[in-house]
């Protein structure tokens, strides 16, 4: 509250302000005690003083009040004191040599802030309660009458009224335990918060520490890639410059010699020009077996499906390899399975997978044989698998390169490899001709008792010569390519359907139900990825064979979304045997294999 001087003016702020007097009262009996805490009180109420403030105020004068009496001039002085905040000043002052007594003061200093004085003349006791602002217009005026006013009540009347600050201090201690109990709630709800907000925090910090030992782990691994990718380089610059190297210093040397050598006899000259085309093939075998396994690893390499005679297959490969096997070595290869009708398949890749293998086991065969088995089984709960194996007695490889032999350019270190130089292409490029064929590979060996290598295809008869299908249904936009198309179809089918464009071909198909589709690829609007996607989505079409035609590029077609095709053929080179054998190809086995299309480049 701002102080008023004594005449009502407001105070100056700038400068220290005087105590304003409020007034004075003596205590000579018990009843005066009981006036001085009445007084305090109201004139602590007055000025601003909260209850409690009030109440402490007045209960520390008692104090002090009971502990002088006796005193000589016992008087007690009340004063404004201005300041920031006012507070109300009350000063005891006595003479002689009475003292206070300790029980007094200390009651007095728990309460309220106790200044203390004693000379043999007398004493001073002094205690300051903190005002707030004051709900009376005129506070110094109406506290100056009160104690003027300054009489004592009865010792009833003042037990009466220590109850009910009693009771009202009692009710606030309870309202402030409550509230204190209250804001203990909060704080324990708020705890609760904070320790499952840690716990938050701490599982998504572990969670975010397990990602980045995960990522360390599979920077680790890639690291560990790249490093095998880097030796996989290298063994391929050294084997491949080997390989291409041999083939054509024999071509360089002889057609040198055939230069110089003009006397030669034509015998000679013949077999020298024999030698140079030997090396020739040899370089050019060399080279499209890279090609193909460049082809392979990019997901080109298709299939050109065709019967597949296993006889005439047997024959030409044991014709072909016997002269490699070493001297004391047996090369047995046949016979055909009994009754074996002709199986559609790629002549050329299962060639190619034989041939590796073949060459390979009497590559490391010294001693014993190199066989080449064949039988037909039925897969349990599937079609007939023709199964293929090739067993030597050669030094076998060890459990722990089972898989590394599988990797591009790598090859089993140690004795057996000297004199025997070659690419490491063997066996990967084999494996991987038989996946997409829709078959397996699997190995067998160890050190000492030989290796067997078991492929396991896909055993699809071949449709029989001259088979017709009732009903062909043909999609196709360009009127002059249905031209060529139609006599084609007609060698095999009895009735073809025409349509011209995509739009129309569910239409055509639900309406003649065909035995297969032939379908271009490029119709315009809707196209023939459009159409493959709606027959495959149709549980009562998706299982009529589809054969895509294009004149595009094979290597930009999106072979995901050809999937369902049994082949995809270019328009270019188109015979009724192809288009027949196209139709019979197994259906793939899932989305992620190799389409069996065929490249007509």
């Amino acid at each position: 509250m701002n102080a008023p001087t004594d005449h009502g003016a407001p105070a100056d702020r700038g400068a220290p302000q005087p105590p304003v007097h409020l007034g004075n009262a003596s205590v000579g009996t018990v009843q005066d005690t009981f006036a001085l805490r009445r007084s305090a009180r109201a004139v602590a109420d007055l000025l601003g003083a909260d209850g409690q403030d009030a109440v402490r105020l007045a209960t520390a004068l008692s104090e002090l009040g009971r502990g002088l009496l006796g005193a000589d001039r016992l008087a007690v002085v009340f004063d404004l004191r201005p300041g920031l905040p006012d507070a109300l000043r009350v000063t005891l002052t006595w003479r002689g040599g009475h003292r206070l007594s300790a029980e007094a003061l200390e009651a007095s200093g728990r309460l309220l802030s106790t200044h203390h004085e004693h000379t043999g003349a007398g004493g001073l006791v002094r205690i300051e309660q903190r005002l707030g602002p004051a709900p009376d217009p005129d506070p110094v005026g109406r506290a100056r009458r009160l104690l003027a006013e300054h009489t004592g009540p009865s010792a009833l009347e003042d037990s009466r009224a220590q109850t009910r600050d009693l009771i009202a201090a009692l009710e606030q201690t309870r309202a402030q335990r409550e509230e204190l109990r209250r804001l203990n709630s909060e704080l324990e709800e708020t705890n609760r918060g904070v320790l499952a907000l840690y716990s938050e925090l701490s599982e998504e910090l572990e969670e975010t520490n397990r990602g980045v030992v995960a990522l360390y782990a599979e920077l680790d691994e890639k690291s560990r890639q790249l490093r095998e990718a880097s030796e996989a380089k290298s063994r391929f610059w050294a084997n491949v410059s080997h390989e291409l190297r041999t083939p054509v210093n024999a071509v360089v040397g002889l057609a040198e010699l055939l230069r110089t050598d003009t006397d030669a006899p034509p015998e000679e000259r013949a077999r020298q020009l024999s030698l140079i085309a030997d090396s020739g093939r040899t370089l050019l075998a060399l080279v499209d077996e890279l090609l193909d396994v460049a082809k392979a690893e990019s997901g080109t390499l298709d299939p050109q499906w065709a019967a597949l005679d296993l006889r005439a297959v047997l024959a030409h490969l044991d014709g072909t390899l016997r002269g490699l096997a070493r001297p004391g070595v047996a090369l047995r290869i046949g016979p055909a399975p009994a009754g074996a009708e002709p199986l559609l398949g790629d002549e050329t890749m299962l060639v190619r997978i034989l041939r590796n293998l073949l060459s390979n086991a009497l590559k490391f065969t010294e001693h014993g044989s190199v066989r080449l088995d064949t039988r037909i089984e039925q897969a349990p709960g599937g079609g007939p698998v023709l199964v293929l194996t090739v067993t030597d007695t050669g030094v076998g490889i060890p459990p722990d390169q089972h898989e590394r032999v599988f990797e591009e350019f790598y090859q089993v270190k140690g004795p057996h490899q000297r004199g025997r130089r070659g690419t490491g292409l063997g066996l990967p490029y084999a494996r991987r001709l038989a996946e997409i064929l829709g078959g397996t590979l699997h190995l067998d060996s160890a050190p000492g008792r030989g290796t067997a290598i078991t492929v396991r295809l896909p055993a699809h008869p071949a449709p029989p010569a001259g088979a017709r299908w009732a009903v062909l249904v043909a999609v196709d936009d360009d009127p002059v390519f249905r031209d060529v198309l139609r006599p084609l179809l007609h060698e095999i089918s009895d009735r073809v359907v025409e349509t011209h464009d995509g739009a129309a071909a569910l239409s055509a198909v639900r309406a003649a139900r065909p035995d297969g589709i032939v379908l271009d690829l490029h119709l315009g609007e809707v196209d023939g990825y459009r159409v493959l996607a709606d027959l495959r989505a149709d549980p009562a079409l998706r299982q009529i064979p589809v054969v895509i035609l294009t004149s595009a590029s094979l290597g930009t077609a999106d072979r995901a979304r050809l999937a369902h095709a049994r082949a995809v053929l270019p328009k270019s080179g188109l015979t009724a045997a192809r288009i027949a054998a196209a139709l019979s190809a197994p259906r793939p086995a899932a989305p992620r294999r190799p389409l069996p299309p065929q490249d007509g480049s």
